[in-house]
């Protein structure tokens, strides 16, 4: 009995090491490098994305803090000199605080 307990723990631990090293060289076959190629394309292209959507949203504030969307009385793009230093003492100021 205790010789068939042995067989069956060394059986069950052989299939496992077996199936485990499988594993790991399939990893090394081109069907696993194309994969993990495709993985990290599209790791890659997800992080330009979230960088595209950071860089709009960045780029939204600053055209808003200038003001460069915003009608003028005078016909100018962007704020004067005063409105300019006084968002650069107050950067989280708008141009319509400046004003």
């Amino acid at each position: 009995m205790k010789r068939l307990f042995w067989v069956a723990v060394g059986a069950t631990v052989g299939v496992l090491v077996v199936r485990r090293l499988s594993r790991s060289a399939e990893q090394f076959t081109p069907q696993g490098l194309a994969r993990q190629i495709a993985e990290l394309g599209a790791a890659i292209r997800a992080f330009g994305e979230e960088v595209r959507a950071g860089m709009a949203a960045r780029e939204e504030e600053l055209r808003s803090a200038l003001a460069l969307d915003e009608p003028h009385p005078n016909g100018s793009a962007g704020i004067d000199a005063d409105a300019a230093e006084r968002l650069a003492r107050d950067p989280n100021a708008t141009w319509k605080d400046t004003h």
